[in-house]
């Protein structure tokens, strides 16, 4: 049987897995509080050269130290050692997933992520009482953000290649005493693919005091979205620290991230039916995604506004509130559709919703949400992840020495160095940065869909084709 490939590939696997690293630290140097966002060099592409690049990115003069620091690593597995010491001792959830394909029998997994973030956020919360913006967490997050995403980066490699050498340790006669299995499409026999999807479907690991660990669904809630947050405070701190107030813009944007955080996290068992958890493997996908994608890149409009503040004003906010709120409801009301059709078909709400039974004695939807088109939740939710880079504006600034005369009316914001930072001839560049969260995000829910739909095409067949005839728009109707 010929091997299914998906991202391209290997070639696609091994442009991921060694660019992806690469895309966030340029972010971080080339959209930085130095010399500007994004840096000088970059905004007179008819001159620009590498001598250029590294002198506005500080990186003309730097030694290793710039990327990486002992201490930086420490502090980081500490606190995914203090995480796991929360999931262990704070009270949780235990549910069992979906069956597995080789055994007939579920797993038991454990849940408590949202408190997890409760006591973190409470011991930062105590310490910025104490210690206002000087609080130790935020300054070592602003002082040392590259070297923290590099020790984050590392430890997400030396995660991928754990859960890969580990995989070969799986008994394939199943079923086995361990209720371990490879995922279906992480056994190609290609190393850069298996490594990159992940060979096994739901790794597991004992470790002293803790017992077993579910590395996958762990990762997917515990760590990487609380640090997603704890970044974003941080950055509110840095923005205090130099202007002595707090933008609405930075307020707002925090503020529906943790919503989006700490929903996610309070609602963390639905992952048990989600294609993460049943089809994809454990690999370097979601291990860097988990614990530095997420993170690092989705925190980067607060990284923004912490030095370049924008007062929204509250007609802008009503209107970003409002997309917000708008995904929001389309994202959960269609979900909740579904899932009350799948689990209680005779209660009124959707009772009288035409669908199409399956030859697998499954109905699909045919009206409702999921009449207007097959994914309508991935527009809701890409909708809802818009509001995260619109308060960043016209994004980009320049960062001018002090003491700089500037000419004519270019509003610049004076910090406490005495630098100016102005937009001037930056303005709409630093969009590349701020803005690309959600063209990534809108390019993940395309791929996701079309994953999606050729699992239902063999999954239903030809009553998927007559499905997709009544049903035509892919996510956004009369779009896509």
């Amino acid at each position: 049987m010929a091997v299914e490939y998906e991202f391209g590939g290997p070639f696609g696997a091994a442009a991921i897995i060694f660019g992806l690293p690469v895309l966030l630290i340029a972010f971080a140097f080339g959209c930085n509080d130095v010399s500007g966002c994004p840096v000088p060099s970059l905004l007179n592409p008819q001159s620009l050269t590498w001598a250029g690049v590294k002198a506005d990115t500080g990186l003309l003069n730097a030694d290793v130290t710039t990327l990486f620091s002992w201490d930086a690593m420490l502090i980081s597995v500490g606190y995914y050692v203090f995480n796991l010491f929360l999931w262990r001792v704070l009270p949780a959830q235990e549910i069992y997933g979906t069956k597995l394909k080789h055994h007939g029998r579920p797993l038991q997994y454990r849940f408590n992520s949202f408190f997890s973030s409760l006591v973190i956020l409470a011991i930062c919360g105590a310490g910025s009482y104490l210690q206002g913006a000087e609080f130790v967490v935020w300054t070592y997050i602003s002082d040392n953000y590259v070297q923290l995403l590099t020790a984050n980066i590392l430890i997400a490699y030396a995660l991928s290649i754990f859960v890969y050498a580990n995989s070969f340790t799986v008994d394939t006669k199943y079923p086995n005493r361990d209720m371990r299995e490879l995922a279906t499409g992480g056994v190609t026999g290609n190393m850069i693919y298996d490594f990159y999807i992940g060979r096994e479907l739901n790794p597991r690991v004992t470790l002293p005091f803790l017992g077993e660990v579910d590395i996958k669904t762990w990762c997917e809630f515990c760590p990487g979205l609380t640090l997603w947050a704890l970044l974003d405070l941080a950055f509110i701190a840095r923005q205090y620290r130099n202007y002595g107030y707090i933008s609405d813009s930075i307020l707002f944007t925090t503020a529906v991230q943790a919503y989006y955080v700490f929903s996610s996290q309070y609602g963390e068992s639905v992952i048990l039916t989600m294609m993460d958890t049943t089809t994809d493997g454990m690999g370097f996908m979601l291990s860097f995604g988990d614990l530095v994608w997420v993170p690092f890149l989705y925190s980067t409009q607060c990284r923004y506004l912490s030095t370049y503040p924008l007062h929204l004003g509250w007609t802008r906010i009503i209107a970003f509130v409002a997309i917000f709120v708008l995904g929001l409801y389309i994202f959960r009301a269609a979900n909740n559709q579904k899932h009350m059709f799948r689990t209680d078909p005779a209660n009124p709400a959707v009772a009288n919703l035409s669908s199409i039974q399956t030859k697998r004695g499954t109905r699909l939807l045919t009206s409702g949400w999921w009449g207007i088109s097959r994914h309508i939740n991935y527009f809701g939710d890409w909708l809802q992840a818009l509001p995260f880079s619109l308060p960043t504006g016209l994004a980009g600034y320049m960062i001018l020495p002090a003491g700089t005369i500037l000419a004519g009316d270019s509003e610049g914001l004076r910090m406490v160095d005495g630098r100016v930072v102005v937009q001037d001839s930056a303005a709409g560049w630093g969009m590349v940065f701020t803005y690309f969260y959600v063209l990534y995000f809108g390019t993940l829910l395309i791929h996701r869909e079309g994953r999606d739909d050729a699992m239902c095409a063999k999954k239903y067949g030809e009553d998927w084709k007559t499905y997709k005839r009544i049903v035509r728009w892919k996510i956004i109707p009369w779009v896509y």
